[in-house]
């Protein structure tokens, strides 16, 4: 059987890789080996609160499963765009926003409304491996701009000027970000956006960690950008990450008025709608209740954050930037690597670095982490990716660990 270029193209997402042999080990484990502790995978170790669980059960129970608009309930459109006006204060128009299967099928929607084949989209390098694989889909070409900790491992106007051709088509941002956790600075992004607008190309902004920010300084949507930078913007969300809905399967996209009946269209085409249950449901995620829920949440992920980041630099491990988002530590483990006799990475990705490393603290912690393979070319074998997304009391045992076979 023949298999397309397009399909060849696709690299493994290399974090389930890991999560697979991590699941192996663990499943070969004898009486009273040590449990592993899973720091790789980015999903909230919390679910769907209470009252989101019964709206769903509500929807089953009244039959409410039929198909919605492709574009989403129109209740929930309005709940999405009455949670920016309150946590925001942004008045996002509902008829703006587009109810998805999940931030993939928005990603995939947007990349398919704007891209054309051989167009050029830029990403900071490191970033979210799946972003890339949407842009390729649509027959378009990633270009990874190196971007360091002096950056906060996020493009610049600067990167952008300079990375910018003929081919290129717009950027593709994550704030904040998927390895990393940090964010792009309010004026830098008003700074992209401003010469995005001005060669005619398109900003897109994954803000799908947006509801998991801790400092003020960041944590605004690049929707509220002044001078109608703003409006410009088609940003991409979920209910993944802050709602805690992972395998609900359910996003949104807030587009330029103009491209709405072109994602419109497609998503008929493609998907034909989200999830009516988990749409019913969602409605939920905007009560009172569930709300002050998302908030203690968020501040349990920010003692976590506090908690193990400090305590990663103390055992050398050093993460350059502190996360002003999400769950990650981004950590430089080349020390760690030189004490273990772990050679760098060479010319094969999956040799030496933090490739191999990964696999050591499985074999000696009972650790599993995420190496930097999955998330750009610049230097991947340097970095480590652990997720936070876990209790408090595994956090606090994974360093014992580390500690311990340090």
């Amino acid at each position: 059987m023949r298999i397309s270029q397009r399909a060849q193209r696709v690299e493994p997402f290399y974090v389930m890789e890991l999560a697979k042999a991590a699941a192996d080990m663990a499943a070969g484990a004898r009486p009273g080996d040590r449990p592993m502790i899973t720091l790789n995978i980015g999903e909230p170790d919390f679910t769907a609160p209470p009252l989101v669980q019964l709206a769903a059960e509500r929807a089953i129970r009244d039959g409410r499963s039929q198909y919605t608009a492709a574009t989403g309930l129109p209740a929930l459109r309005r709940a999405i765009s009455g949670w920016y006006a309150a946590r925001f204060g942004l008045d996002i128009d509902p008829g703006r926003i587009v109810v998805t299967a999940g931030a993939s099928a928005a990603l995939q929607l947007a990349c398919l409304a704007l891209i054309e084949a051989g167009d050029e989209v830029l990403m900071p390098d490191p970033s979210y491996p799946c972003n890339r694989q949407f842009v390729q889909a649509a027959e378009g070409k990633a270009v990874l701009v190196p971007s360091g900790p002096a950056e906060r491992f996020q493009l610049s106007a600067a990167h952008v000027e300079a990375a910018w051709t003929p081919a290129t088509r717009g950027v593709l941002l994550a704030s904040p970000s998927n390895p990393t956790g940090t964010s792009i600075a309010r004026d830098e992004l008003e700074r992209i956006a401003r010469f995005v607008r001005e060669r005619g190309g398109v900003t897109l902004v994954d803000e799908i960690y947006l509801g998991l920010s801790y400092e003020d300084a960041y944590g605004h949507s690049a929707l509220g950008l002044p001078e109608g930078l703003g409006d410009d913007v088609i940003s991409i969300n979920s209910f993944s990450k802050y709602f805690n809905m992972t395998g609900w399967r359910l996003g949104w996209l807030v587009l330029p008025p103009a491209l709405v009946p072109v994602v419109e269209r497609l998503a008929q085409n493609l998907f034909i709608c989200a999830s009516t249950i988990a749409q019913h449901s969602a409605l939920a995620c905007f009560e009172p209740e569930s709300l002050a829920e998302y908030e203690r949440r968020r501040a349990e992920f920010k003692a976590r954050r506090d908690y193990f980041i400090p305590e990663l630099n103390r055992l050398g491990l050093a993460v350059p930037v502190m996360p002003d988002g999400a769950f990650y530590a981004w950590a430089d483990v080349s020390g760690l690597c030189d004490r273990w006799a772990i050679p760098p990475q060479g010319a094969r990705a999956d040799e030496g670095g933090s490739w191999a490393l990964a696999f050591e603290l499985m074999k000696r912690c009972q650790l599993a982490t995420t190496p930097g393979r999955d998330f750009g070319n610049t230097d991947p074998g340097r970095y480590l990716r652990f997720s936070t997304a876990n209790s408090m009391a595994q956090l606090r045992e994974a360093v014992a660990r580390l500690e311990a076979a340090l």
